[in-house]
């Protein structure tokens, strides 16, 4: 049956946090700059007394600086919540896999046929699952129809349905549920 959960070891590190990081990292250069030029100024001035001026250039390069801890600790939880999330759907992901398998396994389906059934499940027309497998189109018609007879439904859509069902976890009879 092919594999539907993510790969073991994956690293932890999210391709989508480059971009603010690189963001995140020039801005620290860029406030360590201005608050290096903004203590050079005021020892430059220490003996002749502060402009307003260089006052308000270190307080912007504070500022500045400010913003950028403030930034990092944002991007350090939003990174934290990513991988929070992803781990949560690779244990769906997983439980989903298991599932589906504990429901093939109880068909008594062939290795062919959980093949085709999961094809199915995704979504895959009779031609696209044929071309994927390297099997005629006859064949996978045969494996379909012993999958939906097997699982007890005259259709891709029902057979999907059957896995959505589990995953609401309502009774199929009692109709959507309003106001919830």
């Amino acid at each position: 049956m092919p594999s539907i959960q993510s790969a073991p070891g994956k690293s932890r590190f999210s391709p989508r946090l480059i971009g603010p990081i690189a963001v995140a990292a020039l801005q620290a250069v860029a406030a360590s700059y201005f608050v290096v030029d903004g203590i050079d100024d005021l020892i430059e001035q220490a003996g002749r007394g502060f402009s307003v001026e260089v006052m308000m250039e270190c307080l912007v390069a504070l500022a500045l600086l400010a913003g950028v801890v403030l930034g990092a600790r944002h991007l350090r939880r939003i990174a934290g919540d990513l991988a929070r999330a992803d781990d949560a759907l690779a244990r769906a992901r997983g439980a989903l896999a298991d599932h589906i398998a504990h429901r093939f396994d109880t068909w008594s389906l062939t290795c062919g046929e959980s093949d085709v059934a999961l094809f199915a499940l995704k979504g895959c027309d009779v031609a696209e699952i044929a071309r994927l497998r390297g099997a005629a189109p006859g064949t996978v018609r045969a494996q379909l129809s012993q999958v939906y007879a097997k699982a007890g439904v005259g259709s891709q859509a029902m057979l999907m349905s059957l896995f959505l069902e589990d995953l609401l976890d309502t009774d199929p009879a009692a109709g959507p549920q309003r106001g919830e």
